[in-house]
């Protein structure tokens, strides 16, 4: 039996987290101006060195605009965040992103997945179908949504890397952990078998060179995730 290693926040991450919940809640609109930095510091009972840090970190994802001799201010994360807002819009809602969030990274995920099978199919190697075997074989023997999460991610992850684009595998990496929980998701929900059988016949439009019908497929499996039978959003 294996445990987790227990690790509690630093005071500059529950700052963060407050202040993230406040502006996800709508309780901090945007263009609202915060507390200098001395009076938040005063307020929460912490140093005025974990306010400034705490400041740059939610600056840098997008939530704050720090405007110099004038203070700072809630900013539209929707214009300036990064994947790293997205990974905070995820653990405020408990690890799953909202209906629309997960519409638009599935919308995003079919383009490019559709793009790594037309750039991999063609040129894959006997070498390249063997380690997506191996990729493959690991996910068959997962037995839990997280397992498989994880082995969904890997195989696809490695078909970006045999993609022949240098960028789909540094994209696909970046946006591990919401499609990770994606996938978790679709587990607890569907089946883990479920998981692993589509992503078997994938495999098998893969190997027998078959770009469109690992195109259509890979569309079939994702449009049922965004609007059909299989959503990941919503009650079942």
């Amino acid at each position: 039996m294996k445990f987790e290693r227990i690790a509690s926040p630093s005071l500059k991450d529950l700052f963060v987290q407050q202040l993230e919940r406040m502006i996800l809640s709508g309780e901090l609109a945007v263009g609202d101006q915060i507390p200098p930095e001395r009076d938040l510091a005063e307020q929460m009972g912490v140093s005025r060195t974990v306010i400034n840090a705490g400041v740059a970190d939610m600056a840098s994802k997008g939530f704050l605009e720090i405007r110099p001799r004038k203070g700072v201010f809630v900013a539209d994360y929707r214009r300036s965040g990064s994947l790293a807002t997205l990974v905070s819009i995820m653990d405020y809602n408990g690890g799953l992103l909202p209906r629309r969030e997960i519409k638009s990274l599935l919308e995003l995920r079919m383009a490019l997945e559709v793009l790594c099978l037309r750039g991999a199919i063609p040129a894959m190697t006997e070498e390249g179908l063997a380690v997506l075997q191996q990729r493959l074989d690991e996910l068959m023997a997962a037995t839990t949504p997280s397992e498989a999460a994880e082995g969904r991610f890997a195989f696809g992850h490695e078909l970006d890397c045999l993609s022949g684009n240098a960028i789909l595998p540094l994209l696909g990496h970046s946006f591990k952990k919401p499609i990770v929980a994606l996938w978790a998701e679709y587990g607890r929900r569907y089946g883990v078998q479920s998981l692993k059988d589509r992503c078997a016949k994938r495999f098998e439009y893969i190997e027998a060179g078959d770009v469109e019908g690992a195109v259509a497929w890979t569309k079939q499996c994702l449009q049922e995730a965004i609007e059909g039978d299989h959503q990941l959003y919503g009650d079942r």
